[in-house]
């Protein structure tokens, strides 16, 4: 009798579930749920405004996904519960939240529910760049070794800058919270009923090493003598390692979520990440972009590389034996929106509606006529800040060469060529730095769906690309892990790689580089990098001059 898996992707906005087959990585059915309270960036429920570069999220979203997604994929597939022997999460990261021992999180409980530290920091949360800035000096004037295998820069989207700007902002609330969790390992609490730690946001989001740990007491103590003592007061230093079974799904879970008690709960696990299976990934030198609101850049190595601005590199980080390096972007899918939400004329989005189109559809459409450098213009992918070479969210983004005559969709165009111009860069470096990039492979929304930002990808590259064989790539990726840890002996696999093998997929669909257009995206990349290097490197830190008077007269 046929076994399945449920993989349930938690995203920026929404989380998704889809339900496949143990053994052969078929998809039967999947379910999407919006999160109701969407991201919290102005204000709380309650009405209490928050500051500049927040971002906040509601932990019960989370558990709303698991009542409603999970009942649909079973419904929809007609699979019996009975059947079903394991389940995989995965999440955006660094997303952490407060909670008390027992894992309740601090926004639940009445008296903190108008306190915004009680709430989940998103990933995107980049209030606490102050406290990166800081913990970076303090690490370099103090010579600390792991520094470089984050390629020199801890961002303040990760753990330790938001919980010290708890400490610092509310401490109250860090004495209050008996655990900061990312949602990764809180989700995975709530399905088994027991705390762990997963080797991948610990390596690559909390500045853990498989070999040596978190950084010393005293360094914690350097950043603050309040904090001296956080890994064992809040972390926890019990890392458990990625295709591993936390543990049972509870009663609780059960009723919550329609399935049958005791099956397999895998090991938290990043949306990112746990994709590099889904793709059929099994080894070295073969980078992964799954492209959404942000990019994040996936690929392992045989070897242990300090590269210059890279998020991090992080043994058995994606799969067992190999380095894990993770790069990426702050603002793709999320500058496409911004674009459209707030740059159409209203007769672009009254066309598009007359003839029945999404808006980016009826964009892409008119935008994938302009030939490679047609419009003259040049565009920084910094709208969110720049995640990957530079580490700097006070980066904003530009846009260069616009004239009376720049239409909408040449504008449009640019920003995807932006991306695809990051990418590149992150590319380059690694190369630069001892680390091979032999092929290329995409997975997300944007790589599903958007034909003409793919080809661009592959132009400004000059790599073929490989597309995920399912539009649900994370999802997939985190019921590949499921069926790890449900073990062959109940119908899964007791290793990643062939469960890999076996799972994962591509399309038969490959782009593959224009020679003519690659010559020019050469071209327009040199440029790219010299706006990038101006404005990101210290030549001119105008963006930053510009958002600090911004914030100046925000407080007026």
């Amino acid at each position: 009798m046929e076994k399945y898996t449920i993989g349930v992707d938690y995203g920026t906005l929404s989380g998704r579930a889809v339900l496949v087959n143990a053994r052969t990585g078929q998809e039967l059915a999947d379910a999407v749920y919006e999160y109701p309270h969407a991201v919290m960036d102005e204000q709380l429920p309650c009405g209490v405004k928050l500051g500049t570069d927040w971002a906040l999220q509601h932990p019960q979203d989370y558990l709303d996904v698991l009542a409603h997604t999970i009942p649909e994929v079973l419904r929809k597939s007609g699979v019996s519960a009975d059947d079903v022997i394991g389940i995989g999460t995965d999440f955006t990261a660094c997303t952490l939240l407060p909670t008390k021992r027992d894992g309740t999180p601090l926004c639940f409980l009445p008296e903190y529910e108008r306190e915004p530290h009680a709430y989940v920091k998103l990933w995107k949360h980049h209030a606490a760049q102050d406290k990166a800035n800081r913990l970076n000096e303090i690490a370099a004037a103090r010579g600390e070794a792991w520094l470089q295998n984050y390629g020199g820069k801890i961002s303040s989207e990760w753990a330790i800058p938001k919980i010290w700007q708890v400490l610092d902002e509310a401490p109250e609330i860090y004495a209050a919270a008996d655990r900061f969790i990312e949602a990764a390992d809180w989700i995975i609490w709530q399905l088994c009923g027991q705390e762990t730690r997963n080797s991948c946001t610990a390596g690559y989001k909390e500045i853990w090493n498989k070999r040596t740990g978190y950084p010393s007491p005293d360094f914690f103590k350097a950043l603050d003598p309040r904090l001296e003592t956080v890994v064992q007061d809040k972390l926890g230093t019990v890392i458990t390692p990625l295709g591993s079974r936390a543990g049972s799904l509870t009663e609780r879970a059960a009723a919550l979520t329609g399935l049958r008690p005791g099956i397999a709960v895998a090991v938290g696990n990043v949306d990112a990440h746990v994709c590099v299976p889904a793709v059929g990934i099994d080894g070295p030198a073969k980078m992964l972009a799954i492209m959404g609101t942000s990019t994040c850049h996936i690929m392992m190595a045989e070897e242990e590389k300090q590269v210059p601005g890279m998020c991090g590199v992080v043994a058995d980080g994606v799969l067992p034996g190999y380095y894990g390096y993770e790069a990426g972007q702050s603002c793709v899918g999320d500058h496409f929106a911004w674009f459209v939400e707030n740059c159409v004329p209203a007769a672009y989005a009254q066309e598009a509606e007359a003839q029945g189109k999404n808006i980016h559809v009826y964009l892409t459409e008119k935008a994938e006529k302009l030939r490679p450098g047609q419009s003259g213009l040049l565009a920084l992918d910094w709208w969110n800040g720049n995640r990957s070479v530079l580490v700097d969210v006070d980066l904003t983004g530009m846009m260069l060469g616009m004239t009376l005559a720049t239409r909408p969709e040449e504008m449009y165009r640019a920003l995807i060529e932006a991306t695809a111009y990051g990418t590149r860069e992150i590319i380059e470096n690694y190369r630069a730095n001892g680390v091979p990039v032999e092929e290329f492979f995409a997975s997300g929304g944007i790589s599903q769906k958007n034909a003409m930002a793919m080809q661009i990808y592959a132009d400004v590259l000059n790599m073929p690309i490989k597309i995920a064989g399912s539009a649900q790539g994370p999802a997939l990726g985190s019921a590949i892990f499921a069926s790890v840890a449900a073990g062959e002996a109940a119908g899964g696999y007791d290793d990643i790689f062939a469960a890999a093998r076996a799972m994962g997929r591509t399309k038969n669909l490959v782009y593959t580089p224009i020679p003519e257009n690659a010559a020019v995206y050469d071209k327009l990349f040199a440029e790219y990098v010299t706006l990038h290097d101006y404005f990101g490197r210290g030549a001119n830190d105008v963006m930053k001059r510009l958002k600090a008077i911004k914030k100046e007269q925000a407080s007026e």
